[in-house]
């Protein structure tokens, strides 16, 4: 039996984008559209490292719980596949608290093992993205409202 009783639920958000798969991806994880649609889930949002399949990557952004203090939050992932405009899947296995790396707290564990995984389909002409990603049951209504609202974002950059 697992020690930790924190419950992972499974998300699923889809959205159709009227534009080539390789566009919807470029835009998704570009560095500067990423900053643009990402904002749904918290102003400022930015990552560390990059894409490639096995390569660590931090999601940071201010601090959401004091986003005055001028300290970063967020989380320290890797990249667990990466098959180039079909799929990516991150393994998220931590958090930023105060700027720093944190994967053994009990906070921390509350977010990991946890994945978040991409997959985009092209349906005539237009790309089907889908999203599934593990989450704690407290985080689960809030995710729920900012998914929606990110991917009509992500939507609107890539119909440009």
């Amino acid at each position: 039996m697992n020690k930790h009783s924190f419950s992972m639920k499974k998300l699923h958000f889809s959205i159709e984008i009227n534009a080539p798969r390789e566009k919807v991806w470029d835009t998704m994880l570009a560095d500067e559209m990423y900053r643009q649609w990402t904002t749904a889930f918290n102003p400022g949002p930015y990552y560390k490292g990059d894409w490639s399949k096995g390569s660590k990557i931090l999601f940071l952004g201010p601090d959401p719980q004091n986003p005055q203090s001028g300290k970063e939050g967020g989380m320290v992932s890797r990249i667990a596949e990466n098959k180039p405009y079909e799929f990516i899947s991150i393994e998220h296995l931590g958090i930023i608290n105060d700027g720093k790396e944190d994967t053994t707290s009990e906070e921390a564990k509350k977010w990991t093992p946890a994945f978040e995984n991409y997959t985009f389909k092209e349906v005539n002409g237009s790309t089907e993205v889908l999203v599934d990603m593990d989450i704690a049951e407290e985080m689960r209504e809030e995710f729920s409202e900012m998914w929606p609202k990110a991917l009509e974002k992500l939507k609107a950059l890539a119909e440009k």
